[in-house]
């Protein structure tokens, strides 16, 4: 059988498999994504990437996203920065255009650190329609609730999200809560939940339960909703630096609606899994 090349990536631990399917189409529906998952069996990640070639002549590449659970999502922060990296060491200039299904996306060195990654993750959306919610409501103030949490934000960057504010995110359940609260009726296309608490006006610290993906170490598109959320509330001023389990993120709402984020981009390591893999999934995917 055939092998395919991967390289292990991880943003602040929010890991990846990115294939690069440029010169070698690669089909990979949700039953094949659910088995390269599997940490047991196929390789396992967060997400997995595989980088395509763009439909927009603006574009280096279109970056295709699907969860650990299969289903396949329109943005992801990290994964972001990860591919940034790869095309950058590839020969890419100093700035680059990702195509995604969210839309274009741009991506730089940071100023500051050769080693982080700015990404303009495009505007904040905060219509009840753009979320999308399955009712017309204040997305300031959603009717949601469940156990110690109620009132969250609702906010799209890329992605659904429910940011929650509490007096102490350690101290939620969010493994129990974020299943219940990533499928109520409120969300038609379910999503992200968010529990973040104030440090001060320039820092919060976060943890999210993904969508199809679970608790993970760090949400790039969960950071950034946070981060508008929480001056959506008069709590922080625009720039935030965002603190999750797996390391910071810097997040600034700009004046124009958009949110650029930056941190890191690793490299964990590289290897192949056999073409079986893939067909015994879903055969002829491969």
């Amino acid at each position: 059988m055939a092998t395919r090349e991967f390289i292990k990536m991880h943003g602040l631990g929010n890991d990846f498999v990115v294939i690069d399917a440029r010169n070698r189409p690669l089909g990979v529906g949700a039953a094949g994504a659910r088995a390269l998952a599997n940490r047991h069996t196929g390789v396992g990640f967060d997400q997995l990437i595989i980088v395509e070639p763009a439909s927009d002549r603006r574009a280096a590449a279109f970056m295709r996203i699907r969860n650990a659970d299969g289903g396949e999502v329109s943005a992801c922060g990290n994964a972001t920065r990860c591919v940034a990296r790869l095309l950058f060491e590839d020969g890419a200039e100093n700035e680059i255009v990702l195509e995604t299904a969210a839309g274009l996306i741009t991506a730089r060195h940071a100023d500051n650190n050769a080693q982080n990654y700015t990404v303009d993750m495009g505007p904040a959306r905060d219509g009840w329609q753009d979320i999308p919610l399955a009712k017309a409501c204040d997305t300031d103030h959603l009717p949601l609730a469940r156990g110690p949490l109620a009132d969250p934000v609702g906010v799209n960057v890329g992605n659904p999200h429910a940011v929650f504010f509490v007096a102490d995110a350690a101290a939620i359940a969010l493994e129990q809560l974020g299943p219940e609260l990533e499928h109520d009726p409120l969300f038609p296309e379910r999503a992200n939940i968010g529990v973040a608490q104030i440090v001060d006006t320039g820092a919060l610290r976060l943890r999210v339960w993904e969508r199809g993906a679970g608790l993970t170490q760090a949400c790039g598109t969960g950071a950034c909703a946070a981060a508008v959320a929480a001056h959506r509330r008069g709590l922080t001023g625009r720039q935030v630096q965002v603190r999750l389990d797996g390391g910071d993120l810097d997040i600034e709402w700009l004046a124009d609606g958009h949110v650029t984020m930056t941190g890191p981009a690793s490299i964990s390591f590289t290897g192949e899994f056999d073409d079986s893999l893939l067909a015994a999934a879903e055969p002829g995917a491969a």
